[in-house]
């Protein structure tokens, strides 16, 4: 079967959006594609407003932005009378959990490179990166380097 404007193969679809065919799959059993139809050769076909629904879809993912948000922004987005505000509070609840990981980030980003500076790379034995991953708590290891070595 020949794909028209109206008729796009799953092959076609991952194509035009990016998507790899197994998440369309799966995004079809979590209901965030609606079931396709199928030709008459039992194959699924899709129509253009499936096109536009999968690029929000991995606009969404691409993002960082769960199943759950992604699924809230595009029901927001097919909504006529759905407002800025209910989009905003989605993305600022979204931003606000990726600026506490960034800060998570930044935190490991410090103890990492304090692990890093503290290591001579000689071939000694005695290893201050292993006697810092050997400390109970990572709060006991900062930018001077471990506190405490265990005994």
């Amino acid at each position: 079967m020949c794909p028209t404007a109206s008729m796009i193969t799953i092959g076609v679809l991952s194509a035009q959006t990016g998507v790899n065919i197994e998440t369309i799959r799966y995004y079809e059993r979590e209901g965030l594609l609606p079931s396709p139809a199928r030709s008459t050769g039992g194959r699924r076909v899709y129509a253009e407003d499936d096109v536009k629904r999968l690029r929000f879809l991995r606009r969404c993912r691409e993002l960082g932005f769960s199943l759950s948000d992604a699924r809230s922004l595009l029901s927001l987005a097919e909504r006529d009378a759905a407002t800025c505000a209910e989009v905003k509070t989605v993305v600022s609840k979204h931003l606000r959990d990726v600026r506490s990981k960034l800060a998570e980030l930044r935190g490991l980003e410090t103890a990492l490179a304090a692990m890093e500076t503290a290591c001579p790379g000689s071939d000694s034995t005695d290893c201050p990166i292993l006697d810092a991953l050997n400390l109970a708590t990572s709060a006991e290891y900062d930018a001077a380097g471990p506190r405490s070595r265990p005994a």
